[in-house]
């Protein structure tokens, strides 16, 4: 039981990924960051800090046109890197902005390790729910289930990629909420491999409900200023409730179905990569942070999760003919 506990107190860092609130930071409250941004602006820029008073700027960098960086976001850029060697310069720790560290752009993309990480985490999912589809009968028990979670989750981290390759406000709604999304859908699946002996009308019904929720949970963010606070005490209470819920359930489980050990080993992993939210450092080569690294381990974790999705449906199914054969032979 002592593992067990230990568990429960490290799923208090559940979900810190969506922690990530936007406040002022030391580097754009700086004097010299804002001194830096006015000049550069007042001497670059057109009225509405869209375009470059000299075009030629503009035409000489089409990917970072193409991605829709302005004159004042190039601005912010420059003075971004010329802050943080001034706080260097005075032996003073690497600053953030707006939130966030520091980084080396690649290919127009703010945080090129990020991307890079979500699109692995994209691609190890579409390789696994191929697997998945291969290798599961579509008549097996949480076949639907399962493949919508995949779909959700491919879904999520399309966003997390485009949010982590230009933070404009839509990407970072689309990405907070759909992100949310994976959250909410772990919730329903452990639910539904809870219920899934029961009637199509509860389960229909609970399922609804989770839609139902989901789509209040968007527009509310949708409409006026994101609610950082709501969208995060959203995600400790369903994050908790669903790895909780697996926890317990592999716990009563653990005797029938060895293979659980596959779900409780992937939830008490996802839950302490979870501590490099916590122990955020400044990008090595101001390009890998501790959330790109959080990226980089959450890919091969989902490996291990599906390969127990993959061996719970199959078990299911051949309970599933085991109970309609022993009908059978009753009947006859």
């Amino acid at each position: 039981m002592i593992r067990y506990r230990v568990v429960a107190l490290v799923l208090i860092l559940l979900l810190i990924y969506f922690f990530r609130l936007i406040f002022a930071s030391g580097g754009d409250r700086s004097q010299f960051y804002q001194n830096c941004l006015k000049f550069c602006t007042l001497d670059n820029c057109t009225q509405s800090g869209v375009s470059y008073k000299n075009e030629l700027q503009w035409k000489h960098d089409p990917i970072n046109k193409l991605l829709l960086w302005t004159c004042y976001d190039e601005c912010g850029y420059d003075c971004m890197w010329r802050t943080t060697a001034a706080f260097h310069n005075r032996n003073w720790t690497t600053p953030q902005f707006y939130g966030k560290w520091p980084f080396v752009r690649f290919l127009g993309m703010q945080e090129p390790a990020s991307v890079l990480f979500s699109v692995a985490n994209f691609v190890t999912h579409y390789k696994m729910l191929q697997r998945f589809k291969r290798e599961v009968r579509t008549d097996s028990p949480m076949y639907g289930t399962w493949r919508a979670f995949s779909y959700i989750c491919l879904n999520a981290w399309i966003w997390s990629a485009f949010f982590h390759s230009r933070d404009f406000p839509v990407t970072e709604l689309l990405d907070y909420t759909f992100a949310y999304s994976m959250v909410l859908a772990s919730f329903h699946c452990m639910v539904m491999r809870m219920i899934h002996r029961t009637s199509i009308v509860v389960r229909g019904a609970f399922s609804f409900l989770c839609v139902l929720f989901f789509i209040n949970h968007f527009s509310y963010l949708s409409i006026g200023r994101f609610d950082y606070s709501y969208n995060m005490k959203a995600n400790i209470v369903t994050g908790m409730s669903g790895a909780l819920g697996w926890i317990l359930w592999c716990f009563l489980q653990r005797k029938k179905r060895r293979y659980v050990w596959k779900c409780f080993t992937f939830i008490v992993l996802a839950t302490s990569s979870l501590l490099l939210e916590i122990n955020d450092f400044p990008p090595i080569l101001w390009t890998f942070d501790a959330h790109s690294i959080w990226h980089l381990v959450t890919a091969p974790l989902t490996i291990l999760f599906y390969s127990f999705i993959i061996e719970d449906c199959k078990t299911l199914r051949k309970e599933m003919v085991d109970v309609e054969d022993e009908e059978s032979r009753k009947l006859l």
